[in-house]
């Protein structure tokens, strides 16, 4: 498809800098099976819902994988975006600026902690080897790094103490995230609560979320655009639970596109859901068939983005246009800090 279809225009005041607070109470736009649309709050989130549901959220914790290193003591920085952990001392990220770095160059992070360039991939991706693994590792990380808030934040303002709490969800456990699962930052104690007084039951999956999925599609043509893998694990007592609930009557509610990805990928041509461990680079668009997926909570995506498109693809493109003209009209926030929109399925 052209991914011209995919644009719109959004003004720069309607980028969230902070989550709303308490994060509850961020907007919600439903968005109903006719493309009928209503305007309410994530806290409502249990009126539109109905016992025996199964959310699904996604509870892979973000880390601090945004390091600066300089070749030299002197040297220009260089920003390293860890996104993926290959061995107990080595992780792929995305360098900026690229070029300048070669196989074997050493790179100096802070005082003790260096690391060197194993190898050069495309697309400004290098693979970085560190003296030190494990568990240490994960200390100089957290110590050295900052929350990988996203460009269109980190642009505007600089990452703050806020931020380590802000950008992680209620749900985050196992650490492995370079970006975080953003419609599960909207959930609060109180809103659990109440989903499950109302029966509405929660499954937990793990997609370790990485920067490409937020990216700009840069190719003219659907086609064209290949779609960085991310790894995830769906256990089998969680498979057999989601199964459950499908088979007395529940709805699947994915919550945020990490989730539904997840799902899509682990489920058969009937909709049951197999347990997975593995790799995905599922790409979703227009003319997709879900097989698993009944309701998606997710925030307000990027023009030309893969999730803009996958949206389109679970509700329908030109509704999903025009809830978003409807949104920036009533300036509802957009983004990884803004504001939700509720969808659901059209009939088949």
């Amino acid at each position: 498809m052209d991914v011209s279809l995919f644009d719109f225009d959004l003004p720069d005041e309607r980028i969230a800098l902070r989550p709303a607070s308490p994060r509850d109470s961020a907007r919600m736009l439903v968005v109903r099976p006719d493309g009928a649309l209503e305007h309410a709050k994530v806290r409502d989130l249990p009126d539109f819902l109905r016992a025996r549901d199964l959310l699904v959220v996604n509870d892979s914790r973000v880390i601090a994988a945004r390091l600066f290193a300089r070749k030299a003591a002197n040297g220009p920085v260089i920003e390293l975006l860890l996104h993926r952990r290959i061995a107990p001392d080595r992780y792929l990220a995305l360098a900026r600026p690229a070029r300048k770095l070669t196989v074997c160059d050493e790179l100096i992070i802070a005082d003790g902690f260096t690391a060197h360039v194993v190898a050069r991939r495309e697309g400004g991706e290098v693979e970085i080897g560190f003296g030190i693994a494990g568990a240490a590792l994960d200390a100089m990380i957290a110590r050295h790094g900052e929350m990988p808030l996203p460009p269109y934040i980190a642009r505007r303002r600089p990452t703050d103490a806020r931020d380590a709490a802000d950008y992680q969800t209620i749900f985050a456990a196992g650490e492995g995230s370079s970006a975080a699962p953003t419609a599960g930052l909207h959930f609060t104690p109180e809103l659990l609560s109440r989903l499950a007084a109302g029966g509405i039951g929660r499954a937990e999956i793990t997609l370790h979320v990485g920067p490409g999925t937020f990216l700009p599609v840069n190719a003219d043509d659907t086609s064209g655009h290949r779609m960085h893998s991310e790894w995830l694990r769906l256990a089998a007592e969680t498979a057999a639970n989601i199964n459950a609930a499908r088979a007395h009557g529940g709805r699947i509610v994915a919550v945020g596109t990490t989730s539904l990805r997840t799902l899509e990928t682990a489920a058969d041509e009937t909709g049951n859901i197999r347990p997975f461990e593995g790799e995905t680079d599922i790409f979703i668009t227009p003319g997709y068939r879900f097989r698993a997926v009944d309701i998606l909570l997710t925030n307000f995506h990027l023009p030309r983005s893969t999730l803009f498109m996958l949206v389109g693809a679970f509700a329908g493109l030109d509704i999903m246009k025009h809830a978003y003209a409807v949104a920036i009209a009533e300036n509802y926030r957009f983004y990884s800090y803004g504001d939700a929109c509720l969808l659901f399925r059209p009939a088949a």
